[in-house]
């Protein structure tokens, strides 16, 4: 599934920004070694890896979230709620999203009791910016505003410009089509230009001898 598919430009943007990306293995607050964006799965201490790679284990992780994640909400979301849910998911692992209160407040159609119950989710001080602002996207159509990272930050996340602007190619130079020169046409050709004007077969017979020509 494609990530595109999964989430909007905006929701990525915002997840990645709040994960935050580290190109060296490093132990979390539980103490599970991590690379990249949160990225767990066969990470050892003293792993370095290249943005590149980070940019694929995101990826993987983004698709192996959304079928268990998605398949678990059964009331239609906009693309602000659905980012936003995805974005909390991805933080606090598949198992805590599905059997989470505010999961079944969305699904019996209580999103206020939905958005208020995300805030529950919050085990340390440091997850409380970015438990508001994963609330304020849920309840925040992107019409409105964009999302935050974390609640504190300045200014919204921006979508990266490739995503919203399809690229140009320039076209290979041998299949630009160029515009044919004018043509220069003669003006009209008077008799008197036309008689003066030796012949074909006049001109050849001054070129050639004919020895039984007297």
């Amino acid at each position: 599934m494609a990530a595109s598919a999964i989430m909007t430009p905006l929701g990525l943007a915002a997840l990645k920004s709040r994960e935050g990306v580290r190109l060296k293995a490093y132990l979390d607050s539980v103490g599970v070694p991590t690379i990249g964006y949160g990225h767990t799965k066969g990470v050892k201490l003293g792993q370095v890896i290249t943005q590149a790679q980070a940019d694929a284990f995101f990826l993987e992780d983004l698709a192996s979230h959304a079928l268990p994640i998605l398949s678990a909400i059964k009331v239609p979301v906009a693309d602000h709620e659905r980012d936003a849910l995805i974005s909390i998911a991805f933080n606090i692992g598949v198992g805590g999203f599905t059997g989470s209160t505010f999961l079944r407040l969305l699904n019996a159609g209580d999103r206020k009791g939905c958005s208020t119950a995300i805030m529950s989710w919050t085990k340390n001080k440091e997850l409380i910016s970015r438990r508001t602002a994963e609330r304020d996207q849920f309840l925040t159509p992107y019409t409105k505003a964009a999302p935050k990272a974390r609640s504190t930050d300045a200014k919204p996340v921006s979508a990266p410009l490739s995503t919203l602007v399809p690229p140009v190619v320039p076209a290979p130079a041998a299949l630009i089509l160029k515009a044919p020169a004018p043509l220069s046409l003669p003006g009209p050709i008077s008799p008197e230009a036309v008689e003066a004007k030796p012949s074909f077969w006049s001109m050849l017979f001054d070129k050639l001898s004919f020895p039984w020509v007297k």
